[in-house]
């Protein structure tokens, strides 16, 4: 939780709120790789990289 306080304190002071969109979008495409390894649908994910 520590570290999440620490990059929104860097993201505010910094101005760099533009950051906040491509970090949640490679967050959430982390944990659709993790939650769909070993499924029917990974290869279709793998596909898009």
């Amino acid at each position: 939780m520590d570290f999440i306080k620490d990059l929104w304190g860097f993201l505010k002071n910094r101005k760099k709120f533009w950051l906040l969109p491509i970090i949640i979008i490679l967050l959430l495409f982390g944990v659709l790789i993790v939650l769909t390894s070993g499924t029917a649908i990974a290869p279709f994910i793998y596909t898009i990289f």
